[in-house]
């Protein structure tokens, strides 16, 4: 198997269908799709269901007894893959058709990055309003300046992800496994880089937003400030941790406004 896709699922009925057919329409063929249902309260395990029984060879799916967060849930799914390298896709986004194939091309093509991801599309109920902006080789400074990375565009070599522990679990870790993954990795010596080519839509919308909650931002702060003190960054950089908490505490039209003015069209 060349690539594991790993998919958290959790209440996203209303999306599970479209971000599963944009696994199943991927140009590349050797995958496979592991699901692991948090504990959810909506159709989302039945749908899953149904389409591990449609595709028996390619989907697998297992279950949390409890709502545990995505950190516990894709370390599960990793127990589980098999893949050379292991891919992430959300349950309520959609992975544009080559964006495997390109990504792993650009992998095998390249055997000093470990992991690749792409820009994002955002989109929500009225249709695409953004495209977020990557640079191609992040180093330390992008870790702590920004969110370098679309965690769930990314493809990751297998060896490295199993390496460095797979995702850390804790409170502490809620809603930034992505960000403290990155610090993990290039702290032990593994790079990433991003393709150029959006090759992925993620939903950005009204409930995406009610996810940012403010003890999230405190967790956020928490990994720069990691970040900070492993690559000993200038103390300019400070800033850097405390801005996820001081974009936490504005008034929700002022974050939207300021949002959409930094991502820009796309």
């Amino acid at each position: 198997m060349q690539v594991s896709i790993i998919m958290g699922v959790y209440n996203c009925a209303e999306t599970l269908n479209a971000a599963i057919e944009s696994v199943l329409a991927q140009s590349l063929d050797s995958w496979e799709l592991i699901l692991c249902d948090d504990g959810s309260t909506d159709g989302s395990s039945r749908i899953a269901q149904e389409y591990q029984k449609a595709n028996p060879d390619r989907v697998r799916l297992i279950g949390n007894e409890k709502n545990m967060g995505l950190n516990h849930t894709l370390n599960r799914c990793l127990e589980l893959a098999t893949g050379k390298y292991i891919a992430r896709q959300d349950g309520d986004d959609v992975s544009l058709p080559d964006r495997l194939e390109k990504e792993i091309a650009f992998l095998e093509a390249n055997p000093e990055i470990s992991f690749v991801s792409t820009p994002m599309i955002m989109f929500d109920e009225r249709g695409d309003w953004g495209q977020s902006r990557c640079v191609a080789r992040p180093g330390p400074h992008e870790l702590i300046s920004g969110t370098p990375f679309v965690h769930a565009a990314a493809v990751i070599r297998a060896d490295a992800l199993r390496a460095v522990g797979g995702y850390t679990v804790g409170d502490r870790y809620l809603r930034v496994e992505d960000q403290h993954l990155w610090y993990k990795l290039y702290s032990a010596g593994y790079a990433g880089a991003n393709l150029s080519e959006p090759l992925y839509r993620a939903r950005d919308d009204e409930k995406a937003y009610r996810r940012r909650k403010l003890r999230y931002r405190v967790n956020e702060s928490y990994i720069k400030l990691l970040i900070f003190r492993r690559f000993r960054l200038p103390v300019k950089d400070l800033v850097y941790v405390a801005r996820p908490i001081v974009l936490g505490l504005l008034p929700a039209p002022l974050y939207k406004f300021l949002r959409k003015r930094r991502v820009g069209k796309a």
